[in-house]
């Protein structure tokens, strides 16, 4: 350990000698922007790029994009993902349902899976369940009280560490800084019982900025057994202790309960998409982030940053588990239901991470420099397959033990610095680099507490990236970058599923790299653009192959079964129809905005087992990622008044490796192409007062993104129908 240690200082110790060596400014030279909205006069819509520098982060050469959000863009109040994302080209989004209690984001090729393979962030730190070992993202705020989302795609890699996906991180707002307090307030009643109360309080006294907001949604959902009831809080304190430095003290907490109509049969969903034979099933997860945040300038040239925050909570589920064409019926031969499988995950992880920004000049070259250090201990306790009650309601209580009892544990340290070389005027360069080493255990029983499973591993790899970029004229310039990423294999891949499954011993992590080669920039101050092709080549990926034991007995070995690659091209563009006479005038205009993205996953390598055989996966799609997503949309802005008509389309797909065109359970087989139309609009009156609102899906198409062989199934998961809500706010 101490070894590692060692080698963690040695790779930060070129920070100590560029602050040493380099001439100090006394001056920034080189203009950069705190982590947050950007504001961009005469620009048609508030989507761009992040600048070089943003925060202690360095952006130069990389993918980026900025949305922020209010209320006739998007349906904030409910959470509905194809809206706030329409903007950000590519964005892979799964609805599950009405409710706006998951946010599910994949990217180039990756699983939308509560954002599994997403580096999620609140204002700099991670919200992942476990990063390394169970990294769902159990946490979602609700977009009513975050002002900005910020992504940067597979070249996040080296400085914000494991994904495939990217990063994506939501900057919260903060406290009024012309008034010692202000209130804000949303009420929103939509379709099916529908209600969410939204309600914030802030301002700015001498040093102290505060905001807090409690935000409750509850409803009965479009399906019947889908009743929810979510809560959401959030709490900033920063103290502004000099002119050189401030300390926040941040906590965020989230839980709801959720009824789960499970899965459908392709016949069930064609006979009637709201069709329900599950009453019994339930889910509830509780997350808390607390968090400090510290920030101090060292000299006028050189910043540091150090965050440290914890998440701790659970996941409960209770639940009839069985395929969608098996109803949960009364058992005559018991004389009561059938028992419920009770599964139970807690969670408990401690981050810190210590940043430095450093400006400098050697001769005539300037540079910026960020370097930092990372820490993660967490620990992750798992019972599943509990036997539950016979009754109707949320009861977690168990007439049977845990067939499953695992505890797990990841220690990871990690290094970065990335540099930016300004060689002249208009161009840069900006070579990083990552050290990671990641330190797992998993101990405990299964199958009934009968069969004993341990396991240690220790990793450590480096990760290379470059980026470059050239600013072609005031307003444009091409941007490319190519940067390794990983996947650590997940806990669930070195837990036996039964006795006949074994793991293997050499199972490696999924690595790979992401390249990027765009331009981007605005025309005339009515064009928006930027269109990007992009390559991300994905290896290792694991799966389960048929092995023979020397006995010649079969058995599922879990292993790294292959390679893909998903390839294509991303295009965000957006047009000021009044042109740039009019734009400064701020009055009226009409815009036309359109997000496409072509992604081209396949497997290039590998085999994956049928049950009964290895079928060749060279050729074949990745599961779950369709060839094409387009958002486009029509906005209109008079005075005080926004609208905005959106179309989203979503080309077909398949949610398993072979590509199974059907099956009669619906747990596997083709999910097709679908469209949707949603409107919203938003009216300030009286300066201190608004109405929002709109029509989700507003030609009640039936439709369904999803199919799954777990929660919250199994089968098909379908889309809601048309809703309506409507809002009424104000903030004095």
């Amino acid at each position: 350990m101490n070894k590692s240690i060692r080698l963690l200082i040695l790779f930060l110790w070129p920070c100590l000698c560029i602050r040493a060596s380099a001439q100090t400014i006394e001056k920034d030279t080189i203009k950069s922007t705190l982590l947050g909205p950007v504001t961009v006069e005469g620009y048609p819509d508030r989507q761009h790029a992040l600048p070089d520098v943003a925060g202690m982060n360095i952006f130069a050469g990389k993918k980026t994009d900025v949305i922020n959000l209010r209320n006739g863009d998007a349906n904030l109040p409910q959470n509905v993902g194809r809206t706030i994302f329409a903007r950000m080209p590519g964005v892979n989004l799964w609805d599950m349902d009405g409710a706006g209690t998951q946010m599910n984001i994949g990217t180039r090729g990756t699983d939308a899976h509560r954002s599994i393979e997403m580096n999620m962030r609140q204002n700099g730190y991670n919200t992942n369940s476990d990063m390394f070992g169970y990294p769902e993202n159990h946490y979602t705020a609700p977009m009513q009280g975050v002002k900005q989302v910020q992504l940067v795609r597979g070249s996040a890699a080296l400085q914000f560490g494991s994904q495939f996906g990217g990063m994506m991180n939501y900057v919260m707002k903060e406290g009024d800084t012309s008034k010692v307090f202000s209130l804000e307030s949303e009420q929103t009643v939509g379709s099916f019982n529908f209600f969410n109360s939204f309600n914030a309080i802030g301002g700015t006294k001498g040093k102290v900025n505060y905001y807090a907001y409690y935000d409750n949604r509850h409803g009965d959902g479009w399906r019947p057994n889908s009743a929810f009831n979510y809560q959401a809080m959030y709490a900033s304190i920063r103290y502004r202790f000099s002119e050189k430095g401030s300390i926040a003290f941040q906590f965020s907490r989230m839980d709801y309960r959720q009824q789960i109509a499970g899965g459908q049969t392709d016949a069930m969903f064609e006979a009637d998409a709201r069709q329900s034979n599950r009453a019994r099933n339930y889910f509830r997860p509780k997350i808390n982030v607390p968090a400090i945040l510290f920030n101090y300038a060292l000299s006028p040239s050189t910043r540091l940053q150090i965050t440290s925050h914890v998440v701790w909570g659970e996941r409960s589920s209770v639940q009839f588990i069985n395929t969608a064409n098996v109803a949960d019926t009364f058992n005559t031969a018991i004389g009561s239901y059938n028992p419920r499988q009770v599964d139970r995950d807690y969670y408990s992880g401690f981050a810190t991470e210590a940043r430095l920004l450093h400006r400098y000049e050697m001769g005539k070259i300037k540079g910026v420099l960020a370097g930092g250090m990372r820490y993660f201990n967490g620990h992750t306790k798992r019972r599943q397959k509990g036997k539950g009650t016979t009754g109707s309601d949320f009861d977690l209580s168990l007439i049977g033990p845990y067939g499953i009892d695992l505890k797990f544990s990841t220690l990871n340290y990690a290094a970065f610095v990335e540099n930016v070389f300004y060689l002249g005027k208009n161009f840069s360069i900006t070579p990083g680099f990552r050290y990671e080493v990641i330190k797992s255990d998993l101990a405990g029983v299964i199958n009934n507490a009968t069969f004993p499973v341990a396991y240690k591993g220790n990793r450590t790899f480096p990760l290379f990236g470059t980026g470059l970029q050239y600013q072609v004229s005031t307003g444009t310039q091409l941007y490319g970058n190519i940067s390794q990423a990983y996947r650590p294999f997940l806990y669930a891949n070195i837990t036996p599923a039964d006795q006949i499954g074994q793991i293997d011993p050499n199972l490696k992590d999924s690595q790979g790299y992401d390249v990027d080669a765009g331009y981007r920039g605005h025309l005339a101050d009515f064009i928006n653009f930027d269109v990007n092709a992009f390559y991300l080549f994905y290896g290792d990926k694991i799966g389960k192959v048929t092995a023979h034991a020397s006995d010649n007995s079969t058995y599922l070995l879990t292993t790294n079964v292959g390679n893909s690659v998903a390839k294509g091209f991303e295009m965000y563009v957006s047009l000021s129809l009044r042109g740039p006479a009019k734009q400064n005038a701020r009055v009226s205009d009409l815009r036309l905005f359109s997000s496409l993205a072509y992604t081209h996953a396949r497997y290039t390598s590998g085999s994956v087992n049928n049950g009964a055989s290895d079928i060749s996966l060279a050729g074949k799609r990745v599961e779950n990622v369709p060839d094409w997503i387009e958002r486009g949309g029509l906005e209109f802005l008079y005075k005080r008044f926004s609208t905005t008509v959106q179309a989203s389309y979503v080309s077909n797909q398949f949610n398993d490796a072979n590509n199974t065109a059907f099956s009669a359970t619906g747990l596997v087989g083709e999910i097709p192409a679908y469209t949707l139309y949603d409107w919203s609009f938003n009216w300030s009156f009286l300066k201190q007062f608004h109405v929002a609102g709109g029509v989700n899906n507003i030609a009640d198409t039936r439709y369904f993104s999803r199919r799954i062989n777990m929660y919250p199934g199994p089968g098909i998961l379908p889309g809601d129908g048309r809703s309506f809500y409507l809002s009424l706010g104000f903030k004095i």
